[in-house]
């Protein structure tokens, strides 16, 4: 019962922890997430600090969403797979803690046939590895 009234911040966390990686203030981030579509800026900075801190603030619109997908340079799945998540409570399918299965399932719909074909052998080849390492643990 308890997990039903936790409140998310898949979100909050995902902007937060991107901004510390990319080192860079939340005015900074704002000035730099510009709606590709509307060359707008959608959101002020004070709106991030709020999001950071765990205060209330409205789901994100989507321009808002592609902005920070931009000033973040993260896919844009990502971000509104995070978005989803601490504003309706939705699960992705593909999901890790760290956003590296997140992102490399967003960047698969921008790799070339060749590419994913290569990054199929690669996984295939991890996971040979990983069984056969299995395998000899029990001799």
């Amino acid at each position: 019962m308890h997990a039903m009234t936790e409140q998310r911040t898949d979100f909050a966390d995902l902007v937060r922890q991107r901004r510390a990686e990319l080192n860079i203030s939340v005015r900074k981030l704002a000035e730099q997430s510009v709606d590709p579509e509307t060359g707008e800026r959608p959101f002020k900075f004070g709106w991030v600090s709020k999001l950071e801190r765990g205060e209330n603030t409205d789901a994100p619109s989507e321009a808002i969403l592609r902005a920070l997908h931009v000033g973040l340079a993260l896919p844009l799945r990502v971000v509104q797979e995070a978005a989803a998540a601490q504003y309706l409570g939705m699960r992705s399918h593909v999901w890790s803690q760290d956003r590296t299965t997140r992102v490399l399932a967003a960047r698969i719909e921008e790799m070339s046939d060749e590419e994913r074909r290569q990054l199929a052998e690669i996984a295939e080849t991890f996971a040979r590895r990983r069984t056969q390492s299995d395998g000899n643990s029990g001799e």
